[in-house]
């Protein structure tokens, strides 16, 4: 189990780590842009992320 999780982790890395590295002049003006996001605005964000991943995980996992 803690290999699975950690292997996870690691491909979130890789992933989150490919942007920055491929156009790091984009990700700055998405993070000024975050910036000036509200509260609820980024909460909206976290969440809509949240459920695309538990629902990519549910298709892979159950119903692939």
């Amino acid at each position: 189990m803690w290999a699975e999780l950690l292997s996870a982790l690691a491909l979130v890395f890789i992933l989150e780590g490919l942007l920055p590295f491929m156009n790091p002049g984009w990700i700055r003006q998405l993070f000024v842009s975050a910036a000036k996001m509200t509260d609820s605005g980024l909460r909206f964000v976290g969440l809509s992320s949240m459920l695309c991943g538990a629902l990519l995980l549910y298709v892979v996992r159950y119903a692939a």
